[in-house]
């Protein structure tokens, strides 16, 4: 559930504005007011998670339910692991649920990323020739999910900034089509502007179903939305 909001004069009064330190860029001051004032960044603290992409990936799932106890999952370009975090708990890692089967949750990233609890973290590019190689032996197998929260660099320029996530995504969408076992779940982030129209047709393709969803841990200004592939034809 999203965090309840506040409304009327309280709401205003309890915002934190942020003075414009001399040498900080505007853009900085609003992204830290933003921050300071999000509702899922607190959250994430009080909930520890990593940030506030953990809420994103638990409601797509609330939705879609593909982080089962026992499912095996890889998430690409994990940093700070806030995804891996949630599937930990979702997939029954570290066996805390004694009754439900156990699973395994690996974390891929080109930087260090700091351990977690129940995940298995390993620094690699996905593009490499035998990265899938390499995740189906770490694995002990096929996965059962492959999800993606990467973004590309941001330049500056909306459409190339499109391209660029959409680009990013096919390479992802490959490498799931070498990884994933017949029946699995393909979830990745995309920006909405007209170029993901080839992905979606690859996707529908390979998949039994491909749905979309922009979660309302999503922030309302962005244009990122989660598609969603069940049912991978193998």
């Amino acid at each position: 559930m999203p965090p309840k909001k506040s409304s009327g004069r309280g709401a205003r009064d309890l915002r934190v504005k942020v003075k414009s330190a001399r040498g900080r860029k505007l853009s900085s001051t609003l992204w830290l007011e933003r921050q300071l004032n999000d509702p899922y960044v607190k959250r994430a603290q009080a909930d520890g998670y990593r940030g506030r992409a953990a809420y994103k990936i638990l409601e797509i799932d609330d939705k879609y339910r593909f982080l089962v106890p026992g499912a095996r999952i890889v998430d690409l370009g994990c940093a700070p692991g806030g995804w891996c975090q949630v599937a930990v708990k979702r997939v029954n890692a570290l066996g805390e649920k004694t009754d439900k089967r156990v699973g395994t949750v690996l974390g891929v990233d080109l930087q260090e990323v700091e351990t977690i609890a129940g995940a298995e973290i390993h620094q690699l590019d996905f593009m490499e020739d035998d990265a899938d190689d390499k995740v189906k032996e770490w694995l002990g197998g096929q996965a059962d999910v492959v999800m993606s929260d990467m973004a590309a660099a941001s330049s500056g320029h909306k459409q190339t900034d499109h391209l660029r996530i959409i680009a990013l995504c096919e390479a992802a969408a490959y490498f799931a089509f070498d990884v994933l076992s017949p029946g699995g779940t393909f979830v990745a982030k995309v920006l909405a502007g007209g170029a993901e129209g080839d992905l979606q047709k690859l996707l529908k393709q390979k998949f039994e179903k491909v749905s979309n969803m922009k979660p309302p841990a999503s922030r309302s200004d962005s244009s990122e939305k989660f598609v969603v592939a069940t049912g991978f034809r193998g």
